[in-house]
């Protein structure tokens, strides 16, 4: 059985951040989550993983 094409139709990215531990990194990646959640209500801030 053939499998389906996926269509990928949503803009998307892979963001990776370097440094050493316990320097901030989960940090920064949250509050750059949290900012862009409270800029567009419509997606929840659990939507972003």
């Amino acid at each position: 059985m053939a499998k389906q094409k996926f269509e990928r139709t949503k803009p998307h990215s892979n963001v990776g951040t370097m440094g050493h531990i316990d320097h901030g990194k989960t940090t920064l990646t949250a509050a750059i989550t949290k900012v862009l959640a409270e800029k567009n209500p419509n997606v929840a801030f659990t939507a972003f993983d």
